[in-house]
């Protein structure tokens, strides 16, 4: 899973066999480890009271949380993201993005697309 972070805006992006793992267990974990001993963690969580996306951050850990709806219908069909907002206590707002990763349309040396969605702007050679 990736996290991109860019003001006030969280998007994670899933591989297909993360959105699998999703599905079936309404939770996904990754973590970067940093050489002090410390980790930075961020999870997506499906469930069943949330009612719009949400973020929050605790003990090192941002948790994404969709309702479980949600989570099923991006889950188990061709759609592509998820995305809510969430007000701020300053008025301000967060906005949240979970996307299907996809292979991108060049390639990047050293890039493992494996497990990524094929893209579906890539040219497919047929004619």
């Amino acid at each position: 899973m990736k996290l991109r972070i860019r003001d006030n805006s969280i998007r994670l992006r899933l591989t297909r066999g993360e959105v699998d793992s999703f599905h079936a267990d309404g939770l996904v974990k990754a973590r970067t480890e940093f050489p002090d001993g410390r980790e930075f963690g961020y999870e997506l969580e499906s469930n069943p009271a949330t009612v719009q996306p949400d973020a929050s951050f605790s003990d090192r850990v941002i948790t994404v949380r969709v309702p479980e709806a949600m989570a099923l219908a991006w889950a188990s069909t061709e759609q592509v993201s998820m995305q809510g907002e969430q007000f701020l206590d300053d008025g301000g707002k967060l906005t949240i993005l979970v996307e299907k990763d996809f292979t991108c349309l060049t390639e990047r040396e050293g890039e493992d697309e494996s497990d990524m969605f094929p893209n579906p702007q890539a040219v497919s050679g047929k004619g």
